[in-house]
């Protein structure tokens, strides 16, 4: 029987859903998991390949606001939860969505599709270029002392239950987004998926837990985490294991900290999520003791060259032609010459000469700032074709602050 590629109707959405957790080797999500993801999920994004009665494929999207370089809330397709059954391999059914899926955020306006990938080997072949980094640390809070900084006594920090003080965390996170690319505007209800706390999830570790951080009666900080309790032959060592940390200065970030450090019966801080350019790092007297690593997060793919290119704003005068290829969108292949600086950009084709040769991955990596073309450039994937292009267009594609994903989606 042949295959069909639909959208999904209301009725189809738990068999989509399934489709998706066995395709993740996930376990059967709880109601209230259920529920949420149900309520996150954009029914009219979503689509399915379906084999007679059975869903064999999986994709779908979500309408973000990405926040760039000089510019938030710049319209992006989020793709998510992308499967393919093993029975079905090889018919070129993620192909077919792929193109679906880009031909349809072209035509909402969308400049820009993101995606965190399981696999990134096989979103390169659609144009999708790594463009954030994360750093996920393990801070010793034995050996190092708490962060100090003039101003974190007039702190004030008390517990509140995750779920109630997620007005207060969310005017927060808002406040954040325009500052820092990578940075998602969400959809009202995404908040509470932050929050959930489902038993079978939490890997030894007790009940989620908030604390806020208050200067002169408002809330400019939190910290959502959890203890793992562990008991050796010394003593006590569990683990703080933190979900989620923010702060709108230095004085609560440092303060937020201190507190993490100062758990009782706990020798370390685990966090999964933070940016490169984490002020931790330099909080610490030692960073070696928060042992980084560093891994991929945010895969970005210019849908519309011209309208992505000028959606943001660059860091030094720019003035270049770029020789773009992109076999899978050809609306996008050809010279685009770029002109701008710090208060806006114009991108449109051209007949000039080029100066740089990319493909659209390579602007999806460059994009937020997070990689040079210089170094995608020693790699040999930007040629260099009129001298001193390299350099200029690298500089002005900078970021002030290193992008950043804050979540998955």
């Amino acid at each position: 029987m042949a295959t069909e590629l639909r959208r999904v109707r209301d009725a189809e959405w738990d068999a989509w859903s399934d489709t998706v957790d066995r395709a993740f080797g996930e376990l059967p999500t709880g109601p209230e998991h259920r529920a949420l993801r149900r309520e996150a999920t954009e029914i009219d994004r979503s689509m399915g390949v379906w084999d007679g009665a059975d869903c064999v494929a999986t994709a779908g999207a979500l309408s973000f606001g990405l926040t760039v370089p000089g510019a938030a809330g710049v319209p992006a397709a989020g793709l998510t939860m992308v499967s393919v059954r093993p029975t079905h391999r090889r018919r070129g059914l993620l192909r077919t969505m792929m193109r679906h899926h880009l031909t349809d955020a072209r035509e909402r306006g969308e400049p820009l599709s993101v995606l965190t990938a399981s696999e990134p080997a096989i979103y390169g072949r659609f144009g999708y270029g790594p463009a954030t980094q994360e750093l996920q640390l393990t801070v010793d809070t034995v050996r190092l002392p708490a962060p100090e900084l003039p101003g974190v006594n007039g702190v004030r920090l008390r517990l509140a239950d995750p779920a109630a003080a997620l007005p207060e965390c969310e005017r927060v996170y808002a406040r954040l987004v325009p500052g820092r690319p990578g940075m998602l505007a969400r959809a009202p209800g995404w908040e509470r998926l932050a929050v959930l706390d489902l038993p079978a999830g939490r890997d030894g570790a007790g009940e989620l837990q908030c604390v806020l951080a208050e200067v002169d009666g408002e809330v400019r900080g939190y910290a959502r985490y959890a203890i793992r309790p562990v008991w050796d032959d010394a003593g006590p060592a569990g683990v703080v294991r933190v979900r989620h940390i923010e702060a709108l200065d230095p004085v609560v970030y440092a303060a937020l900290w201190r507190y993490l450090f100062g758990i009782d019966l706990t020798s370390s801080v685990s966090v999964r999520t933070r940016p490169v350019d984490d002020p931790l790092l330099h909080l610490a007297v030692d960073m070696r003791r928060c042992r980084p690593v560093l891994r991929d997060a945010l895969f970005v793919r210019p849908v519309e060259v011209g309208a992505a290119l000028a959606a943001r704003t660059y860091r030094a005068p720019v003035d270049v032609v770029l020789e773009v290829t992109d076999p899978f969108c050809p609306w996008n292949e050809g010279r685009w010459r770029l002109t701008g600086d710090g208060t806006g950009a114009v991108c449109a084709p051209t007949t000039d000469p080029a100066g740089l040769a990319l493909s659209v991955r390579e602007l999806g990596s460059a994009y937020l700032g997070g990689f040079t073309l210089t170094a995608l450039a020693a790699a040999g994937r930007v040629r260099e074709l009129r001298p001193g292009a390299l350099a200029a267009a690298s500089v002005a594609f900078g970021s002030e602050v290193a992008p950043w994903l804050p979540h998955g989606f």
